[in-house]
């Protein structure tokens, strides 16, 4: 499987934009490529899919550990990989490069190529992305310009030729039909977008017009996986597979894919829509993901049906694990909206990201997803705060930083917070989670 990174120096360079109409390119053209996203991103990788027409996983090492990352890359085969990044090409836990691209890109020896957008600089832009490529051990080997004109370009090119050895592939032109829309966590969904073919189509023609891509092509490379043979994963499934109920639909859609592929295998799946959906479906888990609740809570309320059941389910023991906007569905009302009122709490909208980045969990008491003590990784990607009156069961520590907080609570057999989980990197958490069922 030949790799390649498709990078930046901060978000917001049209990194996504180019790898979307590469992924198009490259797919439209016969070529055998499938996408990943380095870092716990949901929202970009929905729209690698659309482009590939291929599931696109995420690549992960704190959220997934080293065997998971491995475990995901072995089955999941293609000729061509296209990894994208996260944010800039340095950034990775807190204020270090630890699970950056730079890191993955160093781990693995996978090249990369830099998207490169000039913003009110000239000469200045030369010795920026001289930093950024000759960073000890960078494996930045090609750049492409981004959202530039020809004669801009022409001079950028020429100047970094002459410091620098790195593949120049050519650039985007500025077009305003190419810009995506965004919402308070970064791109709108991609099903919500109408034209979106028409974007990553455009894009796609554009890198085929202003792209040497044999010289692209040429940059991708073989990574070094020395265990990727020997990934497992030590899981504990029932004789009898038991049923879980997937929300999923506009309002409930980040999950990770390789979550639902480990639910699809050792447990039963029915899927519903609390959007539109009278009642839940008879199961023995029901698994409430992240996405868009506060989005869609007007939609949400008026399914009066549909809470009705949660709720009833619930309190008669029903066992339900829910994440995130799950958590937040849960609760007795989100921005003045009723919800499903399960748990005692209410939930509000706020203008910053509350809590962002990885962090680690420890269990303080028995609960769905384990045992007291036990140890699992996970991320927070919100701006909605909770107000409950619950006893918390997790103890919530910031990667690499100081702060620690509570959060995650267990009423009656429901387990609920604003941690997202990969079970491949809590594969322990897993096998309890369908075990206990």
């Amino acid at each position: 499987m030949k790799s390649l990174i498709i990078t930046a120096p901060n978000s917001g360079s049209g990194k996504t934009t180019f790898t979307l109409g590469l992924l198009r390119l490259l797919s439209r053209t016969g070529v055998d490529v499938r996408s990943f996203k380095l870092g716990p991103d949901y929202i970009d990788k929905a729209f690698l899919e659309t482009a590939s027409n291929k599931a696109s996983y995420n690549l992960d090492f704190h959220l997934q550990g080293d065997p998971g990352v491995q475990y995901l890359i072995k089955n999941n085969p293609t000729e061509f990989a296209v990894l994208e990044a996260a944010m800039g090409y340095f950034d990775g836990i807190y204020n270090t490069y630890q699970n950056s691209a730079y890191d993955i890109s160093r781990k693995f020896e996978i090249d990369a190529v830099l998207v490169y957008s000039p913003k009110g600089e000239m000469f200045s832009a030369i010795p920026k992305i001289l930093g950024l490529s000759q960073f000890k051990e960078s494996r930045i080997k090609g750049i492409i310009f981004n959202n530039i004109t020809e004669k801009y370009y022409n001079l950028l090119k020429k100047a970094l030729g002459e410091y620098s050895d790195l593949e120049i592939l050519g650039y985007l032109p500025r077009n305003k039909h190419l810009k995506l829309p965004s919402r308070h966590l970064g791109l709108v969904q991609n099903f919500e977008i109408n034209e979106i073919e028409s974007i990553i189509d455009l894009a796609a023609d554009l890198i085929e017009k202003h792209i040497d891509i044999p010289r692209l092509m040429n940059l991708f490379c073989q990574p070094l996986l020395p265990d990727a043979n020997n990934a497992q994963l030590n899981i504990l499934s029932k004789t009898t597979k038991p049923t879980v109920a997937i929300a999923k639909d506009h309002a409930f859609s980040f999950y990770y894919h390789e979550n639902l592929d480990l639910l699809k295998t050792y447990t039963n799946v029915k899927w519903f829509s609390p959007l539109k959906d009278e009642k839940m479906p008879d199961c023995d888990l029901l698994y409430l993901g992240g996405g868009y609740p506060e989005v869609f809570v007007e939609r949400l309320a008026k399914n009066e049906s549909m809470m009705n059941s949660i709720r009833t389910y619930g309190e008669d023991g029903g066992k339900i694990w829910a994440e995130c906007g799950g958590f937040m569905y849960l609760l007795k009302e989100v921005d003045g909206h009723k919800m499903v009122g399960l748990l005692d709490g209410k939930c509000h909208l706020t203008d910053k990201l509350q809590n962002f980045g990885y962090n680690n969990i420890v269990l303080e008491k028995d609960c769905l997803v384990g045992k007291a003590g036990d140890c699992l990784t996970s991320h927070e990607f919100h701006k909605s705060l909770s107000e409950t009156n619950l006893t918390s069961v997790f103890k919530i520590s910031k990667t690499g930083g100081e702060n620690i907080w509570s959060g995650g609570y267990q009423y009656k057999n429901v387990c609920a917070g604003f941690p997202h989980f990969s079970f491949l990197g809590n594969p322990k958490m897993f096998s309890h989670l369908i075990n206990h069922l």
